[in-house]
């Protein structure tokens, strides 16, 4: 997630603890550009050597959260959130496949057509990709 803008920039689902998926997540993210910092909570796929070079190769500044301190990333808590109560909830997903379309299809709403009042009641698309943005990048 872009912080800016709340955009959801790249996301995967896993049913395993292995680095690969949140790898894969991280290279199609970085594609639409290169961050200063990048902040993730300190789980094993995010801590692992792989995850961590891919970022420090592209010298890109690593943060992590506090062990226990899920407030230090409250963009991402707020959007786990709302994906379970808008979505995961309500449809129940019975096989990882159907997981992954509804909530891919729940990201592209979440992107492009809810609102957000921290946003002056725009959508995260309409901040990351307008006129206002400031150059981070």
């Amino acid at each position: 997630m872009d912080w800016y803008s709340r955009y959801v920039i790249s996301w995967r689902i896993s049913n395993t603890l292995d680095v690969t998926f949140c790898l894969e997540a991280l290279q199609e993210a970085l594609q639409s550009g290169k961050p200063e910092i990048f902040n993730t909570d300190q789980g094993s796929q995010f801590t692992s050597n792989a995850f961590t070079s891919c970022l420090l190769d592209k010298d890109i500044k690593i943060s992590m959260d506090g062990k226990g301190r899920a407030i230090d990333n409250i963009f991402i808590e707020r959007l786990w959130r709302a994906l379970k109560y808008e979505n995961v909830y309500l449809h129940d997903y019975e096989t990882v496949l159907d997981a992954v379309k509804g909530i891919g299809i729940y990201f592209e709403f979440y992107n492009h057509e809810r609102f957000h009042q921290s946003l002056n009641y725009e959508t995260p698309a309409t901040w990351y990709f307008g006129k206002n943005r400031p150059v981070l990048f």
